[in-house]
C-alpha cells in the first residue's frame, strides 16, 4: 500500500520528534537535522532504526546517511568537495537538494543536505520500490 506524501511527513515528523526530542512545530520538510533539530551523529543510528520499523523498510548502511565520502582524499580537498566527490554524493543521494550546497561546497556546510526533506524523499522512494 502507498502512501501519499503527506502520510509520510507525519510519520518521519512522529520519527523525529520521539527520536530527538523536539516539538511537533519545529519539524518542517525545510529544517536541517543537525542545525534546526539538533542532531548528533549517534542520533543519525537511532533515525534509522526508527526509519526502519515505522515503515517496516531496510536502510542500507550509510545509504540515507552516506559516512565514508568525507575521509576520502579525492573527494575532499582544502575543506572543500571536489567534482568526483560531489558527483558521488549525488549518486548516493539522489533524495537530497545539492542546489545550495553545490554554490558552495563547504563540507563543513554538509550537514545541511541532511533534511526533513532528504527523509521524506528517501522514504518515498523506498516504499515505492
Amino acid at each position: 500500500m502507498s502512501m501519499s506524501r503527506d502520510e509520510v511527513f507525519t510519520k518521519v515528523k512522529d520519527v523525529l520528534v520521539d527520536a530527538l526530542g523536539v516539538d511537533d512545530d519545529e519539524v518542517s520538510e525545510e529544517a536541517t537535522l543537525t542545525g534546526d533539530l539538533g542532531a548528533e551523529s549517534i542520533d543519525f543510528l537511532d533515525i534509522v532504526f526508527r526509519l526502519e520499523k515505522t515503515f517496516e523498510i531496510k536502510i542500507p548502511r550509510g545509504e540515507l546517511f552516506p559516512d565514508d565520502i568525507m575521509n576520502n582524499a579525492e573527494y575532499v580537498e582544502n575543506g572543500r568537495m571536489t567534482q568526483k566527490g560531489m558527483d558521488t554524493l549525488k549518486a548516493a543521494m539522489p533524495h537530497a537538494d545539492f542546489s545550495d550546497f553545490e554554490k558552495d561546497p563547504d563540507v563543513s556546510k554538509m550537514s545541511d543536505l541532511f533534511t526533513v526533506k532528504t527523509i521524506v524523499n528517501y522514504v518515498e522512494s523506498k516504499t515505492a520500490a
